[in-house]
């Protein structure tokens, strides 16, 4: 039988990669040993976006070069840079582009068998967009990945359990080319370029759960966005170690009691959606059964709704911490605002 997760593992599996501050010697190893950095140079200097495993290193030395254009590798500095001899987003975008599909077409990667025909965004220290790339290719250069998460809920009290919450719960399908079976949260999605982070809540809230626009656009609402660093495991579609910045915007969708409106299969990603109360979902968190990066949701979910308090769960400060952790590289989560709370 696995162990029990804790609150903290639960954390540290999608929080994974170390902390330069909780583990020095962690992250030093990393830094030096198994990754080289994705650098970019402006007018103010060079900085970082992204993070890439030395498998993606050595098979770009063998790019041809009308492929991806120059790439500069630099060993002792363990840093890389392609697609800056272009001049516009468009030419690098393009480069971008070629690239994956010849990694694509040469099988160079198990994770492009999850191409999915959708263009993620790559942004520079002021919030330009550098390129886009396609969504299965930009954890190969460990860039941020940017999405949405909301939670749909109904409020009931009765004596199966301490709160008043019920959460709708979707189990992924069995054939997802990622955690398949596992449990999500009631929507989620990647964020496209140029894409607006509620529109793609609406869009997602369609395509997954049949959830009607109208309903969403009025009661669907922003409560922030969780950040964290992942690293990929057997589960993730393809090769483990990838690292993943993630930016994640976070709603809640607060449902009808009276069950007029359920969730409901629509695209093929969801089996089922079922009604769990609170302490359901802290026994399935315990075992395992969430996706880390969903579980890594929820909890913030307990903590903005006072299930978890800085007395009654020990690791209260590390899930705090952790689900907003520090991005180093530059995006639109570098100047997010949180929503105002008001009152009528």
């Amino acid at each position: 039988m696995a162990p029990r997760l804790t609150t903290l593992d639960l954390v540290s599996n999608c929080d994974a990669f170390p902390h330069p501050h909780l583990d020095p010697t962690g992250y030093a190893e990393w830094m030096t040993r198994r990754l080289y950095t994705l650098k970019w140079e402006d007018s103010e200097g060079s900085f970082a976006i992204g993070y890439l495993p030395l498998s993606v290193v050595e098979a770009l030395k063998t790019v041809p070069e009308n492929i991806s254009g120059p790439i500069e590798i630099d060993p002792v500095a363990r840093t890389v840079a392609l697609f800056r001899e272009a001049a516009t987003e468009e030419e690098r975008t393009k480069l971008a582009a070629q690239l994956a599909a010849y990694w694509r077409e040469t099988k160079a990667f198990r994770l492009l068998n999850g191409w999915r025909n959708e263009l993620w965004p790559v942004y520079g220290r002021n919030g330009e967009l550098l390129f886009s790339m396609e969504r299965s290719a930009v954890g190969l250069f460990g860039a941020t990945r940017y999405g949405v998460h909301m939670t749909a809920f109904i409020r009931q009290k009765d004596n199966s359990s301490r709160y008043n919450f019920r959460i709708w719960v979707p189990k992924r399908a069995a054939n997802k080319s990622t955690y398949p079976g596992m449990l999500d949260n009631t929507v989620a999605g990647g964020l496209m370029t140029n894409e607006d982070p509620f529109e793609c809540v609406i869009r997602e809230a369609d395509e997954e759960a049949s959830l009607p626009e109208d309903l969403v656009r009025k009661h669907a609402k922003e409560t922030g966005i969780i950040t964290y660093l992942y690293i990929t495991d057997e589960r993730s579609g393809g090769e483990p170690g990838y690292i993943y910045p993630e930016i994640q915007w976070v709603y809640d969708l607060e449902l009808p009691a009276d069950g007029s409106v359920i969730p409901t299969p629509k695209d093929g990603e969801v089996e089922s959606f079922s009604l769990h109360t609170v302490e359901e979902i802290q026994e399935q968190l315990a075992e395992g059964r969430w996706k880390p990066n969903c579980a890594m949701i929820m909890l913030d979910f307990f903590v903005r709704h006072g299930i978890y308090t800085l007395e009654n769960e020990p690791h209260y400060r590390d899930i705090c911490e952790r689900t907003h952790r520090f991005i180093p590289f530059p995006g639109p989560h570098w100047d997010y605002r949180p929503p105002q709370e008001t009152t009528s």
